[in-house]
């Protein structure tokens, strides 16, 4: 079943229909239409970092208990900076106290056998192991924060589309 009818194709890009358009009127009287700085294929305007700068100061949004302004996108670089610090420290403090232990298991004297291949197995398992699992670390750090922004630009968005959509 398929259609041998095509789409018509318009006269003009979808780049060049969103310069010539006018932005619509505002939608009530403290919102102000701003023009469109870069446009895309799509048409659509590109949202910057202004999104962050709108509304109110840093501290009287991290006081805001109606929870309609996000602080989270513009903190989110300081927490993956935190969350690297302290992957950066657990790493070290693995790392070196596994190396030193397994170290202390190979040249220690023992009574009971099998002490060098206790340490020969902390070395490897020291070496391969935290690197991998700090590198595994960082990965879900990452994710864990673009998540949280992307469903915060999803929220802000979501609100903005609102607010346009009203009569």
């Amino acid at each position: 079943m398929s259609d041998d009818t095509t789409p018509p194709i318009p006269e003009q890009s979808a780049d060049e229909a969103a310069r010539r358009t006018p932005p619509p009127p505002a939608a009530g009287p403290s919102a102000t239409a701003t023009p469109v700085a870069d446009v895309d294929d799509t048409g659509a305007g590109t949202v910057g970092d202004d999104v962050t700068a709108i509304g109110r100061g840093f501290f009287s949004a991290l006081f805001d208990v109606s929870f309609r302004t996000f602080i989270t996108r513009r903190l989110a670089g300081v927490f993956y900076i935190v969350g690297l610090i302290g992957i950066a420290i657990g790493f070290l403090v693995y790392f070196i106290s596994g190396i030193v232990r397994g170290i202390s298991l190979l040249v220690a004297p023992s009574v009971i056998a099998g002490h060098v291949g206790a340490g020969i197995a902390l070395l490897l398992a020291t070496i391969i192991l935290v690197p991998l699992v700090s590198f595994f670390a960082v990965i879900v750090l990452r994710f864990l924060i673009e998540a949280v922004v992307a469903l915060i630009a999803i929220a802000e968005n979501t609100e903005r589309t609102a607010q346009n959509t009203r009569g």
